[in-house]
Order: C-alpha cells, then sequence, then structure tokens
C-alpha cells in the first residue's frame, strides 16, 4: 500500500490452517554487499552415506553469512582445497587466500533415522579451534540445523547473536479484482518452510509477532467491520481483542505480551489506547485533535512511539504508558515521518520518511544523538520492522512494478531484496528470537 495511507485501511480475513512447504517462498537476492565484510570460507560439509547429501548446510551457512553484511564468504570455485575436520586444515594455504576463518564439517546417517552432524570453526591467523559442536537432527531438520550453525559462527566472531533461526510474517496477495486473493504467511527468515495462518479475498494487514512468537495478532474485516485478532501461530485458534464502532488497527504487544497498544476511533478521532489481554481491560492513552497511530513499545515497557499528524503533518511522537506527561515530538526532519519500529535495545527508531523528491525511504534515528540516516534507495519504502538483534532491517517497497521486500543493515551499507515468483508482497514483520 502507498505510504502515504498512512492511517492503514482496515481488512477482513478468513482463516486457514496448512501444513509448511519446503521450498522456499522468496528469492532472496543480495543488491549491495559492504566493502570490509569479514572474509570466511564455508566448505562444502562431507557426506558419509549413500546417494546425495541430503542438504547442503555450507551453503545455506554461507548464504546467511553473506545476507548479514558482515561476512564475505569465498566462492567455492576459488577454494584451495576441500577439508572436512579440522585436521585436514592446510592453515597456511587459507592464510595465503587470506581468509579469516574456516568453517568445516561432516554429515553422517544414523541407523535410527536422521543425522548426525559436526561442524568446527577455526581462526586461520591463529591456527586454533574456535568453537565445534555435534548435532542430532530428524530427516527435514537440516535447514534450521544449518542457521543454528550460522548463528554460533555469528556470535563467536562478531560478539552479537545471530538472527538467522528466526521467522518472518508477511503478507502475499495475488490476482487482479474479483480474483485476488492474500495470504498472511509464516516462514523462516529466508523465505523456507512457509505456511499460510490467515486468507482472504480482502487486504491483510499489520501483523505483529508477540514477544513469545506463539502468536500474531492483526486486523480483520471479515464481519464487515474491522477487528483486531491474536491467533496462535501453530494451532490456528484465535480470540476476538477489539470490534468497536469505528477503526480498530495497529495492534503492537507489549514487551512482556500482557498488553496490546491499538489506535482506535469509537470515540471520535483515531487515539491510541491499551488493552490488558488478562482482564480484558480498555484504557486510553491519547488525547488529541488529530490523528494518533501505529504504537510501537520501548523494550522497557514504559513508553510508546506512536505516529501523530496533531502538529500538521504525519511526525514520530513519544509517551509515558502510564500517562503521565504529555506525548513529546522525536522528528522535526522533513514533513512526513510515520510508522515506526523501536530497535531491540531501545538506541535506535526505524520509520518512513519522504525527502524532497516526494521519496518514501526508510530511516533511523539515534535516540542518544538525534543523527537521522536515511538507509534505504527506493521510491516507496515502508513498514520497517528489525530484526531481534537490531542488526537488519526488514521494510516493502517496489521493484519492477511489484511489491516486494527487502532488508537493510541498520547503517544503510548492506542490502537485500526478497521477492516471490508472483503477485505482491507487503507488510512484513520480523518475530523474536526462538529459544
Amino acid at each position: 500500500m502507498h505510504p502515504t495511507r498512512w492511517l492503514h485501511a482496515l481488512i477482513g480475513v478468513a482463516l486457514l490452517a496448512v501444513s509448511g512447504q519446503a521450498s522456499a517462498v522468496l528469492k532472496i537476492e543480495i543488491t549491495e554487499g559492504v566493502s570490509g565484510a569479514r572474509p570466511i570460507a564455508v566448505v562444502p560439509f562431507g557426506w558419509t552415506g549413500s546417494g546425495e547429501r541430503p542438504e547442503d548446510i555450507a551453503g545455506i551457512i554461507s548464504n546467511d553469512l553473506a545476507r548479514s553484511g558482515q561476512f564475505a564468504p569465498m566462492e567455492r570455485r576459488d577454494m584451495v582445497s576441500r577439508p572436512t575436520a579440522g585436521d585436514q586444515i592446510s592453515f597456511g594455504s587459507w592464510r595465503t587466500l587470506d581468509v579469516d576463518h574456516v568453517v568445516v564439517g561432516r554429515i553422517s546417517p544414523r541407523s535410527a533415522g536422521g543425522y548426525a552432524v559436526r561442524f568446527q570453526l577455526f581462526d586461520v591467523n591463529r591456527q586454533r579451534q574456535v568453537a565445534g559442536y555435534s548435532f542430532e537432527a530428524r530427516k527435514g531438520a537440516l535447514r534450521g540445523l544449518a542457521h543454528e550453525i550460522s548463528d554460533v559462527v555469528y556470535k563467536q566472531i562478531t560478539g552479537e547473536r545471530g538472527a538467522f533461526n528466526t521467522r518472518i510474517a508477511f503478507v502475499s496477495a495475488e490476482g487482479s479484482g474479483d480474483a485476488k486473493h492474500y495470504q498472511l504467511q509464516v516462514s523462516d527468515y529466508d523465505g523456507y518452510n512457509a505456511r499460510p495462518i490467515l486468507k482472504s479475498r480482502q487486504p491483510i494487514m499489520s501483523p505483529a509477532w508477540s514477544p513469545d512468537g506463539e502468536r500474531i495478532a492483526y486486523v480483520s474485516f471479515e464481519r464487515g467491520s474491522p477487528a483486531v485478532y491474536v491467533q496462535q501461530v501453530r494451532s490456528g485458534e484465535r480470540r476476538q481483542i477489539s470490534r468497536r464502532t469505528g477503526i480498530n488497527g495497529a495492534p503492537a504487544w507489549s514487551p512482556d505480551g500482557s498488553k496490546l497498544a491499538m489506535a482506535l476511533s469509537y470515540e471520535g478521532n483515531l487515539e491510541l489506547y491499551i488493552m490488558d489481554l488478562g482482564r480484558d481491560k480498555l484504557r486510553r492513552l491519547t488525547r488529541s485533535g488529530g490523528i494518533d497511530t501505529s504504537p510501537a513499545w520501548t523494550p522497557d515497557g514504559e513508553r510508546i512511539v506512536f505516529t501523530s499528524d496533531r502538529s500538521g503533518g504525519p511526525q514520530l511522537y513519544t509517551v509515558p504508558v502510564d500517562g503521565s506527561s504529555a506525548p513529546r515530538r522525536l522528528t522535526f526532519e522533513g514533513n512526513y515521518n510515520a510508522g515506526p519500529d523501536v530497535s531491540p535495545d531501545g538506541e535506535r527508531i526505524a520509520f518512513v520518511h519522504r525527502n524532497e523528491n516526494n521519496q518514501y525511504r526508510i530511516a533511523v534515528v539515534d535516540l542518544e544523538s538525534d543523527l537521522m540516516r536515511i538507509v534505504t534507495d527506493g521510491r516507496l519504502d515502508e513498514s520497517p520492522t528489525f530484526a531481534p538483534n537490531g542488526r537488519m532491517i526488514l521494510y516493502a517497497t517496489e521493484h519492477n512494478g511489484r511489491g516486494v521486500l527487502g532488508a537493510v543493515s541498520a547503517d544503510g551499507r548492506a542490502r537485500v531484496r526478497l521477492s516471490q515468483a508472483q503477485g505482491d508482497i507487503r507488510e512484513p514483520a520480523w518475530g523474536p528470537f526462538r529459544d
């Protein structure tokens, strides 16, 4: 949807629960790498069974690391050798190729079924192992295991937690006119293992993950008027949260998962409200003559950042959750800043900024310095959502006339595009860590 419709149209859905798919729904293309990224070699894992290797774990790890913008994996054709264990590594050869780290591993079939997987991470310059684990995985779980290994490698080298073994939610739309249909899908972060959890003949919008990753809140028009629902991702069971007169939209979870902030208009203007989910108690948070919407909680649960046009055009504001003081304006650069998402550490806010050329791009503001950085270069970029480690931002954009998703590093240096073979993709939401 065009970003100028910053007051999201509200929609209807019909529930659908289906099994997952093994193939990728999204095609991921790295559109801009990072100069100075860490050189690493992820050697193809050995396979001790018969027939073809059941999964290219090394390829998945390599792709994960490359998409993060932090690493520059070596092409396989450039590898001088293909060791599968640490005692086969010639550190001098890899050092000649300016490789800092090498990942090696093996996959073996187990007599009881499934696989045994061993991987090792080596520091080439120090000629020592820095990580090594053995895993057991059932058939069909090797992709998830590869993402776990990517997280280990990322953490060991950068000191920060990786976000590869996470999920995303997004809305896909196919067809046209009366034949157009929409799906809210949940997949691995790279588009694999996708399954639709909602279907509709009308648009779906505003999915929001609960902090535990078990539920998604969304807006539905299925009964003729807008309503906010919370749905269990696994079982499909759902609960209606708000179906009041007027607009019910923009659900946002509190950090502890006990409350939902929403934008409601049943008392007149569109204002922010907070629903205590355990007690079904609703409390009004804002009061203005303008439109208040798109709430996002700070990680400490004490404040909400939101969009309001109370100053004449959409700008970002923040207000204490307890209502102890009036909202305070956060953005002043430009006449359109909307749709905020707060980083997991609470230090940055990503949002949609309209520039002087009437282009909508994702911007990030540092709350301590007030420095704003434009991190995307599209024409219609919207709906930013931080990865749970705060290093990447997923957002909606357009490419060749179709809606696609983009991912950009929080500093704007690395960019990735995610698209599907047909139709449009919108409304991304990056899920929490899977502990």
